[in-house]
C-alpha cells in the first residue's frame, strides 16, 4: 500500500494557527507602540545628573538679617530634576524664594516649594528670579564661606558652599 495523498491542512487549521500566531504578535505590536510613546515623551531619557557650582551669599546691609543666596545649578542628564530643599547649618530660615511683582516698581520675595532643574540646562538663581532666602544668626563678613546642603528629587543631597559678597548693581547675584 502507498500513501500517495499529501497532507493539507484545512481552513479551519490554518485560521487556529494564524489566531494563535497573531496574538502575541499584535501583543508586541502594542508594547514596542507604547515603547515609542514614552521614549518620544523624554520619559525613557537619561537620569537626572545635577552638580552645584560655588555660590554667593550677599552681604547683609546695616543691621538687617535677611539676606540671600544664590547657586548656578547644572543637570547634564536627559531628565528634568527639582530642587526641593536648601538648609545650613549656619544660618536660620533657610528658604527657597522667587522675585514677585508688586506692581508700581515695587516688588517683593514670596516662598516656593520647589525649583525646576530642566534636563540639558538648569537653573541660574538671581535676585530677579529663583534665590534662596535666608535669616543671619551670627554676623557675616566678606569672604566668609558659608555651607549649604541643596536637595533634589532625583539627584539626591548635594553640598555646596557660597562665599559672602557686597551686593553690586547690575551684578546681584548674576552667574550670567
Amino acid at each position: 500500500m502507498s500513501d500517495t495523498h499529501s497532507w493539507r491542512p484545512s481552513r479551519r487549521r490554518i485560521r487556529e494557527g494564524l489566531g494563535g500566531a497573531l496574538e502575541p504578535v499584535a501583543a508586541c505590536a502594542v508594547a514596542l507602540g507604547l515603547l515609542t510613546v514614552w521614549t518620544g515623551s523624554g520619559a525613557a531619557g537619561s537620569p537626572a545628573h545635577v552638580e552645584v557650582a560655588a555660590g554667593t551669599v550677599f552681604l547683609p546691609f546695616g543691621s538687617t538679617q535677611e539676606s540671600a543666596a544664590f547657586f548656578r545649578i547644572s543637570n547634564s542628564g536627559g531628565s528634568d530634576d527639582r530642587l526641593t530643599s536648601v538648609a545650613s547649618p549656619v544660618l536660620d530660615d533657610v528658604m527657597l524664594g522667587r522675585y514677585a511683582p508688586t506692581g508700581r516698581g515695587a516688588a517683593g520675595m514670596r516662598m516656593v516649594d520647589s525649583a525646576a532643574v530642566p534636563a540639558g540646562e538648569g537653573l541660574t538663581m538671581s535676585p530677579y528670579g529663583v534665590d534662596v532666602m535666608v535669616r543671619i544668626r551670627e554676623p557675616l563678613h566678606l569672604g566668609d564661606r558659608i555651607p549649604f546642603v541643596l536637595k533634589f528629587r532625583e539627584g539626591g543631597t548635594i553640598k555646596a558652599e557660597a562665599v559672602v559678597i557686597r551686593p553690586s548693581v547690575g551684578s546681584e547675584g548674576r552667574h550670567d
